[in-house]
């Protein structure tokens, strides 16, 4: 798939994770792309790293539903997030992302940085007293 948009790199990735095409996966990451770990603190550097950790996943089977949250675009580089829940038998996962893409110099765009639980939720704030 073309990603000519950068909101178009979350469908590429849900066709991908839900056809097992791990080269399609590979295809939205720069070579020196950087993805954070499902534990939320491990960096992966690197397509082979990336690689490794897409085949774990696909491993496990399942289907990928994914909605896009926002994309804010600033010349070649966007802040994308999505809200994903991935289906294995009975069991679910779901998170949100925090995500990085560049355009390249073919026009298409593939991810720099890609974080998929960095958009956790946000901490409900106590009520503030009014400024007086």
């Amino acid at each position: 798939m073309r990603i000519e948009n950068p909101i178009d790199i979350h469908d590429a990735v849900t066709i991908a994770f839900n056809a097992g095409d791990l080269e399609g996966l590979m295809a939205c990451y720069e070579p020196d792309a950087r993805m954070v770990g499902m534990d939320g603190t491990t960096v992966l550097e690197g397509t082979d790293a990336i690689r490794e950790n897409w085949t774990a996943l696909l491993a496990f089977g399942g289907t990928m539903t994914l909605e896009t949250r926002y994309v804010i675009e600033m010349g070649d580089v966007a802040l994308l997030s999505n809200s994903y829940t991935v289906a294995v038998g009975d069991d679910t996962v779901s998170g949100a992302t925090a995500e990085v893409v560049r355009r390249q110099a073919d026009g298409t765009w593939r991810y720099v940085i890609d974080h998929p639980t960095g958009a956790g939720e946000v901490p409900e704030l106590p009520d503030l007293p009014d400024a007086e």
